[in-house]
């Protein structure tokens, strides 16, 4: 897959296959696009493009900065890679791309150097300045620059349609289950695992505390959860916790992962955790004992889970 960054992009040929979006989580919705994108690229012989950006247009235009990411970019880049797109194109999200018109971005940058043939979108695509431009903005201008364009239909799962902004929410609800289901994959979140201060092995269940790759990342809310632990290539069942550990009085979010059957030394590496399922909020107790009795609770919870209902990756 070849990637394009910036205003760097070769010249197009003229019948290019070309998709337009910020693909954030890059769900099952996206991925019946992508399929569409594919299937028109093999009918008619030709290259195909997706073009999205550095940031989704939400993230740089929010007013609130509490607004974050389902995946990062190499994540979503993964996922084009795994999808069989011919190319890349990331356009960096500025201010200043922001505010120019509809007419303009197509005009400029998908037919003047995406090489547009034929447009596929989204059923909710709008774009350019003040998100004005919708489908029949592009109809026009498909008539005007030689293009042909169709929409695809919304992506739905009993009923309800399959979006960025309810995946987020049923993150930020710890409903993983339902998540997962419209992502197509388990949701995770990557970094490096860094020194904590040692209590989970003081009490029998050491944990990697993880830096995240990306500050930008969403954090789903806080609990204990069900989880496989990537490191080096392998896969490992594990319990993460995301929140504040209120038994030690800590104040700062944390995120880090108890790994079953495990016994190698992993500070500085990079781990992925993959979340399954959310098995309960998290709790204050009233001493280490206490928590170290629910903690074995928590893991027989989970390894039961797993032995019932092998996830998916």
């Amino acid at each position: 897959m070849n990637v394009y960054e910036g205003l760097k992009i070769p010249p197009q040929s003229k019948k290019t296959i070309v998709s337009v979006g910020s693909f954030d989580g890059v769900h099952l919705g996206h991925k019946a696009l992508i399929n569409r994108l594919k299937d028109v690229g093999e009918q008619y012989n030709s290259k195909t493009i997706l073009v999205t950006f550095d940031l989704p247009p939400r993230f740089v235009l929010s007013q609130n900065k509490q607004f974050k990411l389902l995946n990062t970019l190499d994540e979503k880049l993964s996922s084009f890679k795994n999808a069989g797109i011919d190319s890349v194109w990331i356009i960096p999200f500025t201010n200043e791309l922001a505010e120019l018109s509809h007419n303009r971005f197509v005009e400029e940058y998908l037919a003047g150097r995406a090489g547009v043939g034929h447009l596929v979108i989204g059923h909710d695509h709008s774009f350019g300045k003040e998100k004005k431009g919708n489908y029949h903005d592009l109809l026009r201008l498909s008539h005007q620059l030689g293009f042909s364009i169709e929409q695809v239909a919304a992506y739905k799962i009993e009923g309800t349609i399959v979006s960025s902004s309810h995946i987020r929410e049923l993150l930020l609800d710890g409903n993983l289950v339902a998540a997962n289901r419209m992502l197509g994959y388990l949701f995770r979140l990557s970094g490096r695992v860094v020194r904590g201060n040692q209590i989970g092995k003081l009490i029998g269940f050491p944990t990697a505390n993880l830096s995240l790759s990306d500050p930008n990342k969403l954090i789903p809310s806080t609990g204990v959860y069900a989880c496989l632990v990537e490191w080096r290539n392998q896969t490992f069942y594990g319990m993460s916790n995301i929140g504040f550990r209120p038994t030690l009085n800590a104040h700062q979010l944390t995120i880090e992962a108890h790994i079953f059957d495990f016994d190698q030394d992993i500070y500085n590496d990079t781990i992925t955790l993959k979340l399954v399922q959310k098995i309960r909020n998290e709790i204050k107790f009233g001493s280490l004992q206490l928590l170290k009795k629910q903690l074995y609770t928590d893991q027989r919870t989970i390894k039961e889970l797993f032995k019932n209902q092998p996830p998916p990756t």
